[in-house]
């Protein structure tokens, strides 16, 4: 029996007579501590009243006393009962938890190094440091830690092997961000709620990425967040070739209550946020609702336009906004919204349902349109007496802005037995995109033109159904089986927009763009239902085959409409070295289909050259469409049917805890994949090809001067290497702990078009950086907490001129924050905070400098300076 913390309760402890496990579940609510079993081992024994125990180690030996059972304690408030015959990690363990656990201000406690039960990478919920493949854990204090109420970006600081980019003036990108783990593609990374599949959004983001959005999910609902660094296709379906993010959301009771405001050194930037959350329990049912509010003003990064300038010089009279066109974060408005409802059977099954429901809105510069720009002042005779300088004299800058609303429901039962446990669910979710304009004008259609557009938008909805079971088999072996199905849809829509959005008018004929400028609407051509079944089996064995080595073997089938069949595999292995050091191992295949969205999706959009300043129209069409079927009549042009993606995974580490509160590992890994999907060259149209498509009703059609397509490229290798460590130890009446994490990753192109242009290989290669870290530290005494962190991102690449033809190198950047906190009462608690403390910034960039952007808007990370964040929380009173 290991030694561990024992907790004195006032009085000393008294247990009722009764059955174990409702007996160690009265023991863990009484002494807040959270106690681990097996449910079989549990079952129909009875346990003794216990009377004035003084700790909690005496109430286990009394109530375990003659059961065959054992305890032991490996991390502080975390007890494993185990039968004397098995090690602690086994099959199917129960967690019991504390009835009332901390609320709130768990989020401000002190950041502790633990070893908590996780629930991804196996289904046989191991303790952290005893998995076979490598999970970081992310506990609710540090969460709540950064200002941030973007998920994304509390991500991206506390991981380094997390990256995400804010690509301002990037139409739809700078509303739904693409993030990154191991700088592999967005939806290369399967993203769960409580372990359970989130839906996508509607957005396709950069070279056509259709994933989750992580900003949909309020912070202040978090328990903890696992990040499985690992393939897991085989055990969780499509998409998991990087790895999985699972979110555990908070159930416990209690109301809390947060608000912050925080504001950029530059002073702009200014953003308040309003939390609340509500949990109650009553008569078997508990319920818990969380509730976040914010307003974020715009930020400005930018310098005046050259032309801007040039045309103020000329026309000293003029009324030029200064900059014209803002290159920063749009101004956004937030509401966010989760559920969590479990209610208990009498047969020890349980119902549960989790939702979401979010809406909020967005607004964004669109670059500066020039008063003399040829495509939207040029002389017509189409429209007597009327040119574009009477509505617009000065030139101008649209405003692109979007509404959203993001939904789901999900519910099912589950029970543990005796010896199976199984749970069934069905769940619905929905990412709800609508684009409108103002500022702007559809110049072929002249006087008779709107100044505003609804300019159409974008769904996403997803069905699940999925049917898990686990189970312990007796053999001689310690051996647990988990197997089940899945049954998803997928329905991709097109919404078309105002016919002004599309229109095509009379002044096309003389050169002038058609549709709202800047963004041209969805057609009729382009909206509809798209839509995708897929259905799998899957089967997970792990087992104990002594006491030092645990090997896990997984393998999934998966049938896909639109794409046939796919079988996945996964192989883990842990051998236990003694003395608190392991080694551990995984060999796994992937498989990522496209979505429809990527197969149907179409998109035509205008920019401003940085080089001429004129307008162009680039269109994005679907690969097995019209616009495709004209290319390929081109005798060297071949845009074929997307295919899936493959992967093959290898990762292998060494972890060392030779100490309580002391933990490190060390993961190497390798990722290759196969027909990699990438957006194609852009192809430069002909007029008679323009003709075409203005006889398809392209938007744009006459005017557009390239097109694109989604295709299956080339095969890419990324290897990396991750090390964490993390330990806390007494100082000074008080406790310091540190987290520190480092990761390097590269990536190779091994064949595909990239190679026969090597600015465009290396910017692949480069574009993120290499070497990334991290490191935490916090120290708490009293009522105090102060923390500091000092992040690292490593030197990457970009283009440095508008026609691709050279890169620009960026340098390494550190950032440093600090808070500090106070408990003020037993239920207020104040911190004041500073990211980015020294203000720092990356370096110019020379793309589109014309255009007066000073910083890349590809950077991956912040380029706004730094954040000054004052917040006040509030936690107590029990719902009635």
């Amino acid at each position: 029996m290991a030694a561990g913390p024992a907790l004195a309760a006032p009085g000393g402890i008294n247990v009722d007579a009764q059955p174990l496990a409702d007996a160690l579940n009265q023991l863990a609510a009484e002494t807040g501590l959270v106690i681990i079993a097996n449910a079989p081992d549990l079952s129909a024994r009875q346990a003794p009243r216990i009377t004035g125990a003084s700790n909690v180690e005496e109430a286990l030996a009394i109530l375990l006393e003659g059961s065959g059972l054992r305890y032991q304690s490996r991390t502080k408030g975390v007890w494993v009962i185990e039968t004397d015959a098995r090690p602690a990690t086994r099959p199917a363990p129960l967690k019991i938890k504390p009835v009332a656990p901390p609320r709130f201000p768990q989020s401000e406690d002190s950041l502790r190094v633990f070893d908590p039960i996780v629930v991804t990478g196996s289904r046989n919920l191991p303790l952290f440091s005893e998995s076979m493949a490598p999970i970081e854990v992310l506990p609710a204090q540090e969460i709540m830690a950064p200002a941030s109420d973007d998920v994304i970006d509390i991500l991206a600081q506390l991981v380094p092997s997390f990256t995400a980019q804010r690509l301002p003036l990037s139409d739809g990108n700078v509303y739904v961000r693409p993030s990154r783990l191991r700088n592999l593609a967005p939806d290369h990374t399967l993203v769960l709620i409580n372990g359970k599949r989130r839906h996508k959004s509607a957005l396709l983001g950069p070279e056509g990425a259709q994933a989750p959005d992580l900003a949909q999910i309020p912070a202040s609902a978090i328990q903890r967040i696992e990040i499985l660094k690992d393939g897991a296709s085989a055990q969780y379906g499509a998409d998991a070739i990087a790895g999985i993010i699972n979110i555990i959301t908070r159930d416990e009771n209690g109301i809390d209550v947060f608000t912050q405001h925080s504001q950029y050194q530059d002073g702009d930037g200014e953003q308040f946020r309003l939390g609340v959350a509500w949990g109650a329990e009553m008569q078997g049912a508990r319920l818990r609702v969380t509730s976040e509010y914010s307003h974020a003003a715009p930020t400005s990064r930018a310098r005046q336009r050259e032309d801007a300038l040039a045309w103020q010089q000329e026309h000293p009279e003029a009324i030029l906004r200064n900059p014209v066109q803002r290159w920063g974060q749009p101004e956004r408005e937030d509401i966010r919204s989760l559920m969590n409802f479990t209610y208990s059977l009498d047969d020890s099954g349980e119902v549960y349902a989790q939702g979401n429901y979010n809406q909020g809105a967005g607004l964004s510069d669109f670059n500066w349109r020039h008063p003399e720009t040829a495509s939207l002042y040029g002389p017509t005779e189409a429209f007597e007496g009327f040119t574009l300088t009477d509505v617009y004299p000065n030139g101008f800058t649209p405003q692109f802005g979007q509404d959203y609303r993001d939904g789901s429901l999900l519910a099912g039962y589950r029970k543990i037995g005796d010896r199976l446990d199984f749970d069934i669910s069905a769940g619905f979710g929905r990412n709800r995109i609508d684009y409108f304009l103002f500022d702007t004008i559809n110049a072929s259609m002249g006087p008779e033109s709107p100044t505003a557009f609804n300019t159409g938008g974008l769904q996403q909805t997803e069905y699940t159904v999925n049917a898990d079971l686990r189970q312990s088999l007796a053999w001689q072996l310690p051996l647990s089986l988990a197997y089940g199905a899945e049954y998803r849809r997928e329905i991709y829509t097109i919404r078309a927009g105002d016919p002004a959005s599309y229109a095509i008018g009379s002044g096309a004929a003389d050169g002038l763009t058609s549709g709202s400028n800047g963004f041209p609407g969805y057609t009729p051509l382009q909206a509809g239902d798209f839509d995708q079944e897929s259905h799998a089996i899957y089967a997970d064995l792990e087992s104990d085959l002594t006491q030092r080595l645990k090997l896990g073997m997984a393998a999934r089938y998966e049938d896909y409409s639109g794409f046939g069949e796919a079988i996945t595999g996964k192989i883990s292995a842990r051998y236990a070295l003694g003395n608190g050091a392991a080694l551990r191992a995984t060999v796994s295949t992937g498989f990522r289909p496209p979505t429809p969205g990527q197969i149907f999706g179409e998109r035509t959009s205008q920019g401003v050259s940085a080089l001429t300043l004129d307008v162009f129209t680039q269109g994005r069409f679907s690969p097995t469409g019209p616009v495709a079927a004209i290319l390929n009549t081109r005798p060297d042009v071949s845009i074929t049917a997307l295919r899936p993606e493959v992967s093959e995974n290898l990762s292998a580490g060494f972890v060392f805890s030779p100490a309580d509160k002391l933990f490190l590992s060390v993961d190497a890994y390798q990722i290759e994949i196969d027909d990699r999907f990438t957006l194609s060259d852009n192809y430069a149209l002909t007029s008679d090809e323009r003709a075409r498509l203005t006889a398809l009703g392209v938007p744009g059609g006459e005017s557009i001067t390239e097109v694109a397509f989604f295709q299956n490229d080339f095969r890419t290798r990324t290897q990396g290497l991750d090390l964490m460590a993390q330990f806390s130890r007494p100082l000074s009446n008080g406790e310091i702990a540190v987290k520190a994490s480092y990761t390097y990753n590269t990536i190779k192109v091994l064949n595909g078009s990239l190679q026969a242009n090597p600015v465009r290989l290396r910017r692949f290669e480069e574009f993120l950086p290499t070497h990334s870290a991290q490191a935490t530290a916090s120290f708490d005494h009293g009522a105090w907490r102060l923390e500091g962190r000092v992040r690292l991102s490593g030197a990457w690449s970009d283009y440095a001129d508008d026609e691709n033809l050279s890169l620009q190198r960026f340098g390494a950047k550190a950032f440093a924050d600090i808070a500090i906190s106070y408990a003020l009462t037993d239920q207020w608690r104040l911190r004041v905070g500073a990211e980015n403390l020294f203000n720092t910034y990356p370096d110019e960039a020379g793309l589109q400098k014309s255009k007066g952007l000073i910083y890349s808007r590809n950077a991956p990370y912040d380029t706004d300076g730094g954040l000054l964040y004052v917040r006040l929380s509030w936690s107590g009173g029990k719902p009635p």
